[in-house]
């Protein structure tokens, strides 16, 4: 058994955020980290980086409006993607930054605005095409904040023509990922609010659109790997976002609160496997921006507490827990799961990463490779010859 889980983890390729590395903040304002990217080459460069020492990070997701230009073509950007032994992932539509999107994107009232989204969504995909992405990916912060604000039925349907045009416009080889989330910044209805809605959406749209699971994008007491399974079930579970949460959308890296609830979720996609033969297709990506751990770290810290929990989900003994259910031992099914995820994975983590050619301790070897004082150097430097001054919080 111990095999196999091993020979599993090569199943889990994890995207990496471009912003995750570039300084972000709350509404409130930011707290600024010496080593945080400057520009697109930095942020390519410490994906690069945690690639190299995990060996499981090849792609890095993009938001079109920060990280292209006009003054870099698509292929540009994917050349040095390229250099950093690295590969451009998922595209990211921007459809929240526009003062124009302040009543929402698809959802707009306005058709005019509207279709400016929908352009803005079809030229990501031709982007996407451009640079051989296989993912499109899509969140909106669409919604209302008050009763009788707009039309929830309506809205809907905007939505629905909003998408089925961005599916015509797909390749055969491109998937549309569309992400609910309950809340914020829409505090009375949120146009795509959970997988329902989204799976639904998709259906709608037409056969290469599949629903995003951001585990951080639930209410408290949310069953997400209930949500998973029948995703699963149902053939529309296109892919993930890893992070955590103590309250809502916290951007916390995976497993800091709630790692038996991750190791759940990888139990429902190993149960799949077992029964169908085969891992199914998911884009496994994070979604993490850090105000306070160093950006490069915690990335690190998620991408190795991501296998850890794999890796004990894949050592389950299915069989066993196959024969509980059926005879209703409660307490013995129950106990299966949690002798696998008590389990002590780090040999075989390490037997892992020997076969790859890498440190059996991720984080000591980034540390070890003075990467991190380096670019802090580096960055601070040029921003000073750049001119770009630190911003200050406000309340």
């Amino acid at each position: 058994m111990s095999d196999a889980a091993i020979e599993s983890l090569d199943q889990l390729k994890i995207e990496l955020p471009s912003w995750g590395f570039a300084d972000t903040g709350t509404r409130f304002g930011k707290f600024l980290q010496e080593g945080a990217a400057i520009d697109t080459a930095d942020k390519f460069a410490d994906a690069g980086k945690v690639n190299e020492v995990t060996a499981c990070c090849p792609t890095v997701a993009v938001h079109v409006l920060w990280d292209f230009s006009e003054s870099q073509t698509p292929k540009t950007v994917a050349e040095i993607a390229t250099e950093n032994g690295i590969r451009i992932g998922s595209i990211n539509a921007n459809l929240f930054q526009d003062q124009k999107y302040k009543l929402g994107s698809f959802g707009n009232p306005d058709a005019a605005i509207r279709q400016r989204a929908l352009q803005h969504c079809l030229d990501c995909i031709q982007l996407g095409q451009d640079v051989d992405s296989a993912y499109f990916t899509l969140w909106f912060a669409d919604g209302t904040n008050y009763p009788g604000q707009d039309s929830i039925r309506e809205r809907k349907r905007r939505f629905q023509e909003g998408l089925r045009a961005c599916h015509a416009k797909l390749s055969l080889e491109q998937i549309m990922l569309v992400e609910y989330k309950p809340f914020e910044p829409a505090f009375y209805h949120t146009d795509v609010a959970d997988w329902g809605m989204s799976y639904l959406l998709c259906k709608d749209a037409g056969p290469q659109a599949k629903t995003l699971v951001d585990t951080g994008h639930h209410y408290m007491s949310q069953n997400i790997e209930q949500i998973v399974a029948w995703l699963l079930d149902e053939d529309m579970l296109g892919g993930f976002h890893f992070n955590d949460r103590r309250y809502a959308d916290d951007d916390l890296t995976l497993g800091s609160i709630d790692p038996y609830q991750i190791f759940r979720i990888f139990c429902e996609i190993h149960a799949y496997a077992n029964e169908c033969g085969k891992y199914p297709d998911i884009a496994y990506m994070v979604d993490q921006s850090h105000n306070l751990k160093p950006k490069i770290e915690a990335m690190i810290q998620t991408v190795t507490t991501a296998q850890d929990l794999w890796l004990k989900a894949a050592l389950v003994d299915r069989d066993a827990l196959r024969g509980f259910q059926q005879a209703g031992a409660i307490v013995d099914a129950e106990n299966a799961l949690k002798s696998a995820f008590h389990t002590n994975v780090h040999p075989l983590l390490s037997e892992w990463r020997a076969s790859k050619g890498i440190d059996a301790d991720p984080l000591r070897a980034y540390r070890e490779s003075g990467y991190g004082e380096r670019i802090a150097s580096e960055r601070a430097k040029r921003r000073k010859a750049l001119g770009i001054k630190s911003e200050t919080a406000y309340a």
